[in-house]
């Protein structure tokens, strides 16, 4: 297509014809390289945002993160990076009354992560906390007299866990025998061999000079935030500041096999913390204090040892202890949780039917009754969010983007009379976009795709995507790179990811298409439920009816040449499906999948998972074990196969890929086996990405053809 451009030489006007730059596939040199945006925080009053860039160093092998500031008010303005931020800025958390943002940084004296405060604008800092410790993260009171920290101690340390801790450290520096001893079977969690360390939370006085912090989980034999992925969201303060309500697990010896988690309460002058929920055997988490103060939202599990049960919500009453359902016949799992400004609703993003959606449950006010769910997003995943006087600002993804930081006008529940209507603008009405973050995008083709339904297992109906080729031409047929998520409790749907991103296959010209079988999340938690004790026939089902139907409705899909790859459980499904399934396929690909589900049973950390998933352990219930076991069917193996692990995988063992890789060779089938000694369950560093997406595509091509 060509435009014209109007230009002037030498005082004449001419019009010349310019040839405009086509666009190009999307590819996975391209997603290494996005900026990616996440850590949002808004001021009290709406008028700036604050947000963390990523941007990717290939050279240095690293991300490279930098603070951005939006202005809410004059949105015109182009987003600036905090000069406070040069150093090192992360996990900002604004103060109550808008003075200021704290944040985490490395870059004072000794190098350990602090808390720091920059004014308003993030033109300057000042170091706020000077611990022996890092920071892991932490709370400002809302008075800003305090803050509460988290640090890793050794718990059993008696007095001063502090002092404690960094005795023993100096102690092991000059020890050269390399031997650990545990009495303990919780020794290594997801990458990391333990120490005898606990998270723990302090409380530092930011009024008083030269005090000591207080211990607020002394002895605890567990951690706040939880390993490894916890933060921030594990505990809060008072209105008034003096009371730190925390969500933690009493380990002891039943550690591996436990979900269940309590919430806590202890004054920050310290003491004996008290346990909140201590009926509850399941997984309590997430507090949140409501704005006046007198109420304790957080999500609650009811069936322990189950990570994947549906998380309720409930609201306690502090004065009183009372503990109410709220929206206890919503069938979703809450995942991010916060209160709306005026109390009276609880905002909560959950999976919900591909999609990552906003709702509002109404709590019931003084003069209303409780009220219906309400969806206030459309499809697309959201990220982040956050209300303010002037509406919500938030982060968006899909399937085709990359998080964008949007903004969107009041949105509230509307009366009809003397009734209550509970009924919210969606945000994502034509949100503002408020960055140019990874403007390059402009310049990209993406591939289209549509979810699609068709009757699964049971007859119950089941939800799947289809993705077009970026370069799709009609009436041309496309190798399918068939995608099965991991979980097995998760979703592929509309997100976007940084590991498994279905539009870098688009852009190499394979059409995808993903299922999401029983067990998938955002569906109802009898879906979920589902596959408990079936990982091998009814998620087989809707996989193979799922394909079946996409080739059938598609004519752009090649059936004739499809791969088939998968991650976690999608690479269990992977050794299941080659088999007991292989005919469809030509080429496959199993990155940490389970090989062999007895050993796995015997040698993952988190045994709560295999012991639920197999209806027992692996010593009372071994049979279950070996019902779904991979390795019991490698005498039916013939598809090549690319495996892929990494040595630093404690979840899904490195002799699992091992396992793999080896039935494949000593059956003379075509195979490649991918090392990764500095991954985990994971690829996250950028070379190793890359790599990573070279081999992968260079086998599909080999096999199914596709390529640009």
């Amino acid at each position: 297509m060509k435009s014209l451009r109007t230009i002037a030489v030498a005082g004449l006007i001419m019009s010349v014809a310019v040839q405009a730059q086509p666009k190009s596939p999307f590819t996975y040199q391209d997603l290494l390289m996005l900026d990616r945006i996440s850590g949002l925080a808004v001021d009290p009053a709406g008028t700036t945002a604050l947000f963390n860039v990523r941007a990717t160093d290939m050279e240095k092998n690293r991300g490279v993160s930098t603070l951005w500031m939006k202005d809410l008010v004059d949105t015109k303005k182009p987003e600036v990076k905090v000069p406070a931020g040069e150093g090192g800025a992360s996990d900002v958390q604004w103060a109550a009354d808008g003075s200021g943002f704290y944040f985490l940084s490395g870059r004072g004296e000794g190098g350990t992560s602090q808390v720091w405060k920059a004014d308003a604008k993030g033109t300057s800092a000042t170091q706020v906390t000077r611990l022996p410790l890092d920071v892991q993260t932490y709370h400002v009171a809302p008075d800003g007299s305090g803050v509460v920290v988290a640090l890793s101690v050794f718990p059993d340390c008696a007095a001063n866990a502090i002092a404690c801790t960094i005795e023993r450290m100096k102690a092991q520096e000059g020890v050269k025998s390399t031997g650990t001893v545990y009495d303990r079977i919780f020794m290594r969690h997801w990458d990391t061999w333990k120490d005898g360390t606990r998270n723990h939370l302090y409380y530092v006085s930011l009024k008083e000079a030269n005090t000591q912090p207080v211990a607020l989980m002394p002895g605890f034999d567990g951690d706040c935030p939880t390993m490894p992925f916890g933060g921030s969201e594990d505990f809060t303060l008072s209105k008034d500041g003096r009371t730190v309500y925390f969500s933690a697990r009493v380990a002891g010896r039943t550690e591996p096999w436990s979900t269940n988690f309590d919430l806590f309460s202890v004054p920050v002058t310290g003491g004996a913390a008290k346990n909140l929920t201590g009926g509850n055997p399941a997984w309590d988490a997430q507090p949140v204090i409501s704005p006046d103060g007198t109420k304790l939202a957080y999500k609650a599990m009811k069936r322990p040892g189950y990570e994947a049960d549906r998380f309720q919500l409930q609201v306690m009453d502090l004065a009183t202890g009372t503990v109410t359902d709220v929206a206890s016949n919503w069938d979703r799992s809450a995942s991010s949780l916060a209160w709306s400004r005026d109390g009276e609703s609880l905002l909560v993003t959950a999976d919900d039917q591909g999609s990552h959606r906003l709702f509002s449950l109404h709590v019931a006010g003084k003069e209303r009754a409780a009220g219906p769910v309400a969806p206030i997003s459309h499809e697309g995943h959201i990220d982040a969010f956050a209300q303010t006087p002037n509406g919500f600002v938030f982060l968006k993804s899909a399937m085709n983007s990359p998080s964008v930081l949007y903004a969107s006008g009041p949105s509230k529940p509307m009366k009809d009379g003397k009734e209550a209507v509970h009924r919210w603008r969606m945000i994502d009405d034509n949100p503002m976009n408020l960055t140019g973050v990874n403007a390059v995008l402009k310049d990209k083709v993406f591939g289209a795709y549509e979810q699609f339904s068709f009757p699964g297992w049971n007859n119950e109906t089941v939800y799947g995507y289809v993705l077009k080729p970026a370069n799709y031409m009609e009436g041309k047929k496309y190798p399918v790179a068939f995608l099965i998520h991991g979980g097995p409790q998760g979703s592929f749907g509309d997100a976007w990811s940084y590991r498994w991103n279905p539009q870098t296959y688009a852009g190499q010209g394979f059409a995808v298409v993903m299922i999401d079988f029983h067990g998938s999340t955002g569906y109802g938690q009898a879906f979920t439920d589902a596959i408990n004790e079936h990982w091998g026939d009814r998620p087989l089902e809707d996989l193979q009816k799922g394909l079946a139907f996409a080739l059938g409705k598609y004519p752009f899909l090649d059936g004739g040449n499809v791969a088939a790859l998968g991650a976690s459980y999608g690479g269990f499904m992977i050794n299941w499906i080659a088999g007991v399934w292989n005919e469809p396929f030509k080429a496959l690909v199993s990155h940490c999948g389970i090989f062999d589900t007895r050993a796995m049973g015997y040698s993952t950390e988190e045994l709560w998972f295999t012991d639920w998933e197999n209806g027992g352990s692996v010593f009372t219930k071994p049979a279950n074990y070996e019902t779904f076991n991979p390795l019991l069917h490698a005498d039916q193996w013939r598809v090549p196969m690319l495996v892929i692990h990494g040595d630093k995988d404690f979840r899904v063992p490195l002799t699992q890929g091992i396992g793999s890789f080896t039935a494949c060779q000593s059956k003379g089938i075509e195979s490649k086996y991918l090392r990764f000694p500095d991954e985990n369950h994971w690829v996250l560093k950028p070379q190793n990405s890359m790599q990573w997406h070279t081999e992968v595509f260079g086998w599909l091509e080999k096999y199914i053809g596709g390529g640009r």
